[in-house]
């Protein structure tokens, strides 16, 4: 039987602790499960098609750097100050958070792994990527978003890059 060399058992150890480090970080990156119920049922039908919102309007800096962001109440005051705009007993709730000054505790639904580095204006501004790609139809929902789309899963990724001939090179998206 062949002896083994100290450098081919290194390389072995090391390649299994990189195998088992990707197997626990796609593990952590599945959702549990757990669909969190938001603050406020939002509409995202009635203020896309009725109003004609943009993503970039509530989601801001979805264009300018790394992370999109969850809406400011700010974003929602510019609109809801005082009085209602409808019957809904969502804005009554939503005029509540306005009036004591108090951001909406809204629920982050996308959670992407602390040594992924993932950029929202790379793929919608430089890319021109469609946001419905990862997220869905949103002029579609009218109830509030509880569950991703599309999981953060590396699969996901590396497919999406194949298919737009981007680099699939770990350096570019690894940290």
């Amino acid at each position: 039987m062949k002896e083994l060399k100290t450098g081919s058992i290194a390389s072995v150890v090391v390649r299994f602790a990189y195998a088992g480090c990707l197997i626990l970080s796609g593990a952590c990156a599945i959702s549990s499960g757990d669909e969190p119920d938001q603050p406020i049922a939002y509409n995202h039908k009635l203020h896309i098609e009725t109003v004609g919102l943009e993503c970039a309007e509530c989601h801001r800096y979805v264009e300018t750097s790394a992370a999109a962001t969850l809406p400011p109440l700010e974003v929602c005051r510019s609109c809801h100050e005082s009085e209602p705009l409808t019957e809904s007993p969502e804005e009554t709730v939503l005029l509540k958070y306005v009036a004591d000054g108090t951001e909406i505790p809204w629920k982050r639904i996308y959670h992407v792994p602390d040594h992924v580095y993932f950029s929202h204006r790379r793929h919608v501004v430089l890319g021109e990527l469609d946001c419905g790609l990862c997220h869905g139809v949103m002029q579609e929902q009218t109830a509030p978003v509880r569950s991703a789309f599309l999981e953060v899963k590396m699969e996901n990724c590396m497919d999406c890059h194949r298919e737009h001939k981007v680099t699939n090179d770990c350096l570019s998206c690894h940290r």
